[in-house]
């Protein structure tokens, strides 16, 4: 019987299991309720939910219940564990994996991939991602932001939230109507509200869709720290999706 020193990472004995792989694999893209992980995965109810609770309790796997119907709740793959609990398990197998220096950026090809954010009101969640996402990418994408009941302007504290956490200056930007998009082509629609995601998925085109279940920093009277706290969600998630647009550029 082998020893607990030489038993496979939990990482390891978690992912290993096929249908939890694919349970990864799916939530790696996009937040997900059960009955959607059903249909993508074509397995039973019960046994979805039943793996969905083991990587739960691996704590790789979080639950945010849904803004728009609470009834409904949205599952999230927390990637930066999974980074450090791969990382771990490379290191357990030999010093050598342990990780290295990140590559810099692939330079700027003929196509920049063309990102879409969308919320209710394009005045915080959008508007950051659109900025974060713009500030990041360093001329590599292009990306824009609308909602699909725009509020006259940006919320002051997502404002101030960019301007004083990223040096980010948004007070030229104004909240746009989803309509203003028709006739554009978007190689991602990422969708950072429940309600915009679940009643408006009329984006023309066959882009790529992500959702993103942030909830509205606005919504819960916090104040300013919501939106700090929204920001630094938003960038994290931002921090992911740089090599997943990284590689699209360098396949076109």
């Amino acid at each position: 019987m082998a020893s607990s020193a030489h038993a496979a990472p939990a990482f390891l004995r978690l992912a290993a299991h096929p249908l939890r792989w694919r349970l990864l694999s799916e939530l790696a893209v996009s937040d997900y309720r059960v009955r959607e992980l059903v249909d993508l995965l074509g397995q039973p109810q019960n046994l979805v939910s039943y793996h969905l609770r083991l990587l739960r309790e691996g704590g790789l796997v979080t639950m945010r219940r849904s803004t728009f119907d609470a009834r409904d709740g949205y599952y999230h793959l927390d990637l930066d564990r999974c980074a450090r609990a791969l990382a771990a398990t490379g290191a357990a197998l030999h010093p050598a994996l342990r990780p290295g220096p990140v590559p810099p950026p692939a330079p700027a090809s003929g196509h920049r991939p063309a990102v879409l954010f969308t919320c209710t009101g394009n005045s915080a969640r959008s508007p950051i991602a659109e900025a974060l996402l713009r500030h990041r990418a360093g001329g590599h994408v292009e990306v824009t932001s609308a909602g699909s009941r725009p509020r006259p302007r940006l919320h002051l504290d997502a404002v101030r939230a960019l301007r004083e956490g990223y040096g980010i200056d948004l007070r030229d930007l104004r909240p746009r109507h989803l309509d203003s998009t028709a006739g554009r082509r978007f190689d991602y629609v990422i969708s950072l509200c429940d309600k915009v995601r679940e009643v408006c998925s009329g984006i023309g085109g066959h882009p790529r869709r992500i959702h993103w279940s942030i909830p509205d920093p606005a919504a819960d009277g916090a104040g300013y720290p919501a939106f700090v706290r929204t920001a630094a969600e938003i960038d994290t998630r931002i921090g992911h999706l740089l090599p997943v647009l990284t590689s699209q550029e360098a396949s076109t």
